[in-house]
């Protein structure tokens, strides 16, 4: 087992609830969470990034490590986020402080939180937060393992948000669909 994979096994034991995932993302599964970014996409914030999976897809896409910021909980996750990706930024903290750190602007957020899992009252001002940075028309990209969006329905009419499933990825434990919200 890789030693990204230790962790990731290490800080599951340790706090289940906040990693709430059996498997770090599949390659499979970050690539589609990338896909459509690239150099021009400008400054680009993950929320949960956890191990770096979906960071990794991220910057193989061309995004700049300059033009990436990570909001990581998890200070191990944190500590060896910095520790794997130079230039990048890593703010220890959580994903609905990012308007406090990251200017507006931004070309896209990619998350890997668990949206669902959470009390309503932090899914809103995470969701708020990632719609406070971003360019107008620039997407929120979001993973769930389940059937439905991960962000509730008042949520998405509440923010003014469109919703697409971009990708269904099977190669990943468990499978997982990709949406892109977007405000209308």
């Amino acid at each position: 087992m890789s030693g990204s994979g230790m962790l990731f096994l290490r800080r599951l034991i340790r706090n289940p609830r906040q990693v709430s995932a059996i498997a770090p993302s599949s390659r499979f599964l970050a690539r589609a969470m990338v896909r459509g970014l690239g150099p021009e996409t400008g400054r680009v914030v993950e929320f949960g990034p956890g191990t770096g999976s979906l960071t990794k897809a991220i910057l193989a896409a061309g995004v700049a490590p300059e033009n990436l910021t990570l909001f990581e909980l998890d200070p191990a996750f944190a500590t060896a986020l910095s520790d794997r990706f130079a230039g990048v930024r890593v703010v220890n903290g959580p994903a609905d402080t990012a308007p406090d750190h990251v200017a507006e602007g931004v070309g896209a957020v990619i998350s890997g939180l668990p949206l669902l899992s959470m009390p309503a009252p932090v899914c809103r001002a995470i969701v708020g937060s990632a719609f406070r940075i971003l360019a107008p028309r620039a997407p929120f990209i979001q993973f769930t393992y389940g059937p439905i969006p991960s962000v509730p329905p008042d949520v998405i009419a509440d923010f003014g948000l469109s919703v697409e499933q971009t990708a269904f990825v099977w190669a990943n434990l468990p499978p997982a669909r990709v949406h892109r919200f977007v405000r209308k």
